[in-house]
């Protein structure tokens, strides 16, 4: 498994993980941080982790 593949794999993983944090624990609280708002950034760093492995996957080529 190349790099490439590896980033796309991890981001997708990642932004899935973000999306699902983001529309399901809307009701629960916890002491140090907002859950929603960790699945929006998990959502934007494997948004930008899945640009990266198209990015040298192409400029590989």
């Amino acid at each position: 498994m190349n790099s490439s593949s590896k980033a796309l794999t991890g981001g997708g993983i990642t932004f899935v993980i973000g999306l699902v944090l983001w529309q399901f624990t809307g009701d629960i609280e916890t002491p140090v941080v907002t859950l929603t708002k960790l699945g929006v950034v998990l959502m934007a760093l494997g948004a930008l982790e899945v640009v990266y492995g198209l990015y040298k996957g192409v400029a590989r080529k």
